[in-house]
């Protein structure tokens, strides 16, 4: 039977506390604001906002966690199992979490069902099922000697997550930092808040230490400073925008000089090549690239680089896909396009849109904002064609479903404005020409580079940028390295 998300929504008992110490509690200030579903503007909770104080009390919380070994002196068998656990906790929480995630952050209830808290699941028990089989080394010394090299974990962690996938952004961050045996303290976003806080009490259920996985809702300026500024955090990850990650270093640098990893915005090229066979795929892929999440995605392939020969008929077959992608309400599972996140962020996206015209590309598709009498924050897909590299809607991170249409002569020089940017997060090349295919891959200079797909994803590779993309990886083995420390342990055996 149809499950009625509407009825489902009315039922959902929401809680805004913080989750500190294994304990829902309020800000120490009682301050709290209000957490408003980007769907219709209905007010979903009132949250905690947290500020140094909290944080301090989350800090302190987990600490105490780890000094005393009660997580990170589990053997990795034991803090598998209680991952796993958690894993299985939250696929049987799947219609719970992807409503809260859907009335939070206003996408499609099918992507949050098939996408999120499935991909969510599967990174706790990736991580669960890997840190029993991760061995130390032994160093190629000299016969009188033994070097042995082992990972042990950095302590406290702190995490400051975005509001785009606000699940899984924060899996990427949980799932390694646990896995480790470190502690950690969790900021989400202000604007999406909800699923991060029930993702800590199903931890908890699992079996996790109370004080190992604290989460302080807040604002980024007073809880998220505070955070990366704390002298006894270890080390602070960070998903979200350039500017503020630039933020985040200088607060970790000024403080106690804490390891920082950084996934920032991107500005991601997809070049499209005359020889490519199937036009009608990439275009598929093309749409799906811009207006999955309603934009709302750092690896977006905002930028489309079409050879002249193939632009006129590939932007008409998008145009067509991208009228399938209508917003709608995001509780109804056929809605392919849901809302954006809240209000100024609808501005903004509106405000780029007016710069695309003010400075001549050519409109063809969208540009509106829609659905205005539900109350909530809808803007229409949007293709701009004659888009020069030097305009803002080619240079700039909108964050919003629209897409830049560039054309090119020929490879050199789709690769050189593909460069041609402060990002470097993901890029992708369609041809049938595999030498192509490779020297594209070899000079773009990106994190993540694909070849006749686009937003292609697994576990188990690692995904972070180049240039002011970031820092560090998320997502592989290779996520360890931003959560442990490496030791050297020197024997002399004469």
């Amino acid at each position: 039977m149809a499950i009625d998300w509407h009825q489902r929504a009315r039922a959902l008992k929401v809680r805004g506390e913080a989750l500190i110490g294994g304990r829902r509690v309020p800000a120490s200030s009682g301050a709290s604001f209000a957490c408003l579903s980007p769907i219709d503007g209905r007010e979903l909770a009132q949250v905690a906002a947290g500020d140094a104080a909290d944080i301090d009390a989350a800090v302190a919380r987990s600490r105490q966690s780890f000094e005393q070994g009660v997580w990170a002196a589990q053997p990795p068998a034991a803090r598998k199992q209680v991952l796993l656990r958690f894993a299985d906790l939250i696929e049987g929480a799947v219609e719970e979490l992807a409503l809260l995630e859907t009335l939070d952050m206003g996408k499609p209830i099918s992507d949050a069902l098939q996408v999120d808290v499935p991909a969510t699941a599967r990174c706790i028990r990736w991580y669960g099922e890997a840190i029993d089989k991760i061995y130390g080394e032994v160093a190629p010394t000299a016969p009188q000697t033994l070097a042995l090299i082992t990972r042990e974990p950095m302590g406290v962690v702190g995490a400051i997550v975005p509001w785009n996938f606000p699940m899984l952004m924060a899996a990427w961050k949980i799932a390694p930092v646990l896995a480790a045996g470190n502690s950690l303290v969790l900021k989400p976003s202000e604007k999406s808040p909800l699923s991060a806080l029930r993702l800590a009490e199903l931890a908890l259920e699992a079996g996790l230490p109370a004080g190992v996985f604290n989460v302080v809702p807040g604002y980024g300026h007073t809880a998220g400073r505070a955070l990366a500024s704390h002298p006894d955090v270890d080390a602070i990850a960070f998903t979200g925008s350039t500017a503020t990650g630039k933020l985040v270093a200088q607060y970790a640098a000024q403080s106690n000089l804490k390891r920082v990893s950084l996934e920032c915005g991107g500005k991601s090229p997809n070049i499209v090549m005359a020889d490519y066979p199937d036009l009608e795929r990439a275009a598929q892929a093309a749409a799906a690239a811009i207006f999955f999440n309603q934009g709302e995605m750092c690896s977006a392939g905002s930028r489309l680089l079409v050879q002249e020969a193939i632009r006129e008929p590939l932007l008409e077959r998008i145009a067509a896909i991208a009228r399938g992608f209508a917003p709608g309400d995001p509780l109804d599972p056929a809605t392919r396009l849901g809302a954006l996140v809240d209000e100024p962020q609808t501005r903004r996206v509106l405000e780029f849109i007016e710069s695309g015209r003010t400075e001549g590309a050519a409109l063809r598709l969208g540009g509106q904002r829609v659905r205005t009498g539900s109350g909530g924050c809808y803007v229409e897909p949007t293709i701009f064609a004659a888009v020069q590299p030097s305009m803002r809607i080619a240079r700039e991170e909108i964050f919003g479903p629209v897409l830049a249409a560039i054309s090119f002569r020929d490879l050199d020089e789709a690769i050189r404005i593909g460069n041609d940017g402060i990002y470097g997060l993901a890029a992708a090349v369609w041809t049938r020409d595999i030498t192509a295919a490779h020297r594209a891959a070899r000079a773009l200079r990106a994190g993540v580079v694909y070849v006749n797909c686009y937003d292609a994803d697994d576990i188990t590779v690692p995904f972070g940028g180049y240039k002011q993309s970031g820092q560090g990886r998320d997502k592989s083995l290779h996520a360890f390295d931003k959560y442990t420390e490496l030791k050297t342990t020197w024997i002399d055996l004469a």
